[in-house]
């Protein structure tokens, strides 16, 4: 999940970092399918991401109960912050992608999954 804030004033963007860094706690002590949340922030066009990995897509929904974040959603409109906000999700691996391989390892969000036949058989990576 990737949303960005555009603040007209540095002050309110200052406000929005105090704000984000208490909120993330609560949210990785609360929301067990956050894997982590971190942010970047451009102060000079007076703009920040905050960028949280997630289990899987619908663990999103773990965000409506932390009382901080809901608490906190309501803030951008106060301070006249601009959001924009989507949720970004797993294609496949790399080479798949790009090029077409079928090879895959799986997800790095959930790590690598034996392949089930083989371990029946003893011939384990």
């Amino acid at each position: 999940m990737v949303t960005r804030f555009r603040c007209r004033h540095r002050a309110a963007l200052l406000v929005l970092h105090v704000l984000h860094h208490r909120v993330k706690r609560e949210v990785k002590r609360k929301a067990a399918g956050c894997i982590t949340v971190t942010t970047v922030t451009d102060w000079g066009h007076r703009e920040m991401m905050s960028i949280s990995l997630w289990r899987k897509a619908e663990d999103i929904y773990q965000m409506g109960e932390v009382t901080s974040h809901v608490l906190a959603a309501r803030v951008p409109g106060r301070l006249d912050i601009s959001t924009q906000a989507g949720v970004f999700s797993y294609v496949g691996d790399w080479r798949k992608v790009l090029f077409g391989n079928v090879y895959t390892d799986g997800s790095p969000l959930t790590g690598w999954r034996p392949d089930t036949t083989e371990v029946r058989n003893g011939n384990s990576h």
